[in-house]
C-alpha cells in the first residue's frame, strides 16, 4: 500500500511499517512557547529540506533509509499541552512494543515530556541526554507542568538526567539541576574532555532529546530562543557519533525548528543532523534490500525486563 508522503522521497519499499525499523513520528505542536512562534511548523519544514538531501552518507559510507524509516501521521492533538503530552506518550509507546527504534521530530520542547515518558517506561536505567541551550528544569510554568519551561523536569525526577549545552535558566532551576550532570557552554569551551565525560556518565540505555537552540545560531538562527555561544556542526557529529558508538541509543527526538520563509538553511541542517543520527544507529548493519527487519531491545514491563521478537509484536 503506498504511503501519502514518504520520508525524504524514499521509494515505497523502504517506507512500509511492517519492514521499517525507524518510525518518525511529526508533533507539529506550539502551544506554550513564549518568544518565538513557530515550532508547529517545523516538522512540515524538515520533511521539506529532506526530501533534498542526497542519501548517500560519506561519512558512514551508508544509505541508512534503505534500514527502512516510516512515516507516520502528525500527532493531531492541540486542544492542550496536557492532551499533546499524552498523545506523544501512547503513540511513543505502541511502537516501542512493535520493536520499532522510534524517533520524533517537534513542535515544541514539551512534546518530549511524553516520549521521554514512553521510553522510561519501556528501557530499564534510562539515561535522558537532555542536548539545549536552556535547562527546561521549571516543575511548573506559567500555570502548567506541561509547558516547553518543563520539557526535562519529570526526567530529573526518573531518569538518569544529564545536560549538555546549557546556557540559559532561572536561578530556581539551580535548585533542581545535578551541577555533575551538566555541562554548562562555558565550561565546555575550556574542556577539551567533556565529551568523554558525558559518554562516561550515561547508562547502557540513551534516549537522546535534542533542542535544535543548542547549536550556535550562527549555523542555526531559526529556532524559538536563540542563544549564542551554541555547539558547532562537526563537534555535535563527534559527540553524537561517540554517544552512538558506545552506548545503545534507544529513540531519540528532536525539537524547536521555526522555519523561516525566507532562508531554508536551518530546516536543511535539522534535516541533516535526524538523517545522520540515523545513520550513527545503524552504521554497523549491512545495508541492502535483504535487510533484517527485526530490531532487538530490552522492554521494561512494571515488575521485569524481557527482551522480545518478532512472536510477541
Amino acid at each position: 500500500m503506498k504511503t501519502v508522503r514518504n520520508y525524504a522521497g524514499i521509494a515505497d519499499e523502504f517506507a512500509q511499517l511492517e519492514t521499517a525499523k525507524v518510525i518518525l513520528i511529526p508533533v507539529p505542536f506550539d502551544g506554550t512557547s513564549t518568544w518565538g512562534k513557530g515550532a508547529d511548523k517545523g516538522p512540515d519544514a524538515f520533511l521539506k529540506a529532506s526530501e533534498n538531501m542526497e542519501l548517500y552518507d560519506i561519512e558512514t559510507a551508508t544509505e541508512v533509509y534503505k534500514q527502512g524509516v516510516h512515516l507516520t501521521a502528525p500527532i493531531s492533538e492541540n486542544t492542550s499541552a496536557e492532551a499533546v503530552v499524552n498523545a506523544v506518550h501512547k503513540a511513543t509507546k505502541e511502537y516501542i512494543k512493535r520493536n520499532k527504534f522510534v524517533t520524533l521530530f517537534g513542535g515544541e520542547h514539551s512534546i518530549s515530556i511524553g516520549s521521554i515518558r514512553a521510553f522510561n517506561e519501556c528501557f530499564d536505567n534510562l539515561t535522558v541526554l537532555h542536548i539545549d541551550a536552556h535547562a527546561d528544569l521549571r516543575e511548573t510554568y506559567e500555570g502548567s507542568k506541561y509547558n516547553h519551561a518543563c520539557a526535562v523536569y519529570e526526567a530529573s525526577q526518573t531518569t538518569n538526567l544529564i545536560q549538555v549545552g546549557i546556557r540559559s535558566m532561572d536561578a530556581i532551576e539551580m535548585t533542581i539541576l545535578d551541577e555533575e550532570k551538566t555541562f554548562f557552554a562555558h565550561d565546555m569551551v575550556n574542556d577539551e574532555f567533556w565529551l568523554d565525560k558525558v559518554v562516561e556518565m550515561c547508562t547502557e540505555n540513551v534516549f537522546i532529546t535534542f533542542d535544535l537552540d543548542a547549536l550556535d545560531p550562527s549555523i542555526l538562527p531559526a529556532t524559538g530562543t536563540p542563544e549564542p555561544g551554541g555547539l558547532f556542526w562537526y563537534e555535535t557529529l563527534d559527540f553524537l557519533k561517540q554517544v552512538f558508538k558506545e552506548k545503545n541509543v534507544v529513540g531519540f527526538d528532536i525539537v524547536e525548528l521555526c522555519p523561516n520563509e525566507t532562508s531554508k538553511p536551518s530546516d536543511f541542517l535539522a534535516a541533516k543532523l535526524y538523517y545522520k543520527m540515523l545513520s550513527y544507529k545503524f552504521m554497523d548493519e549491512a545495508i541492502d534490500n535483504d535487510y533484517d527487519n527485526t530490531y532487538d531491545i530490552e522492554y521494561k514491563s512494571n515488575n521485569n525486563s524481557l527482551k522480545f521478537d518478532d512472536d510477541d509484536i
